[in-house]
């Protein structure tokens, strides 16, 4: 279910704070990254993910596979930064970006 502009709006306030948990280079999404991804999107549900990918249209091109790959909602992209959230139905509160934040 897409993200209202209200949830969006929290999430970006939650994410300014966030320091990047994946970062993606030029190789792209390997084995490695997916699984990360799927943990930090377990673990944490709202995350931030650098890009250290130098065209803007193949760093966009990434970021949709992510959000793809991760089942996840993209809630902003600013430069190289991409915030990508996906609810857990049983989120660990320690770890959840969103639990901690309304903790």
């Amino acid at each position: 279910m897409p993200l209202t502009q209200e949830q969006k709006k929290q999430f970006k306030s939650i994410g300014h704070h966030l320091k990047p948990v994946l970062i993606v280079a030029d190789n792209g999404l390997t084995e490695g990254v997916l699984a990360e991804l799927e943990r930090a999107l377990n673990d944490h549900e709202l995350i931030k993910v650098q890009l250290r990918i130098v065209e803007r249209a193949d760093r966009l091109a990434t970021i949709d596979e992510l959000c793809k790959a991760g089942k996840g909602e993209l809630v902003q992209v600013i430069g190289k930064m991409a915030l990508i959230y996906r609810k857990n139905p049983k989120p660990n509160k320690n770890l959840s970006n969103i639990s901690r934040a309304h903790g």
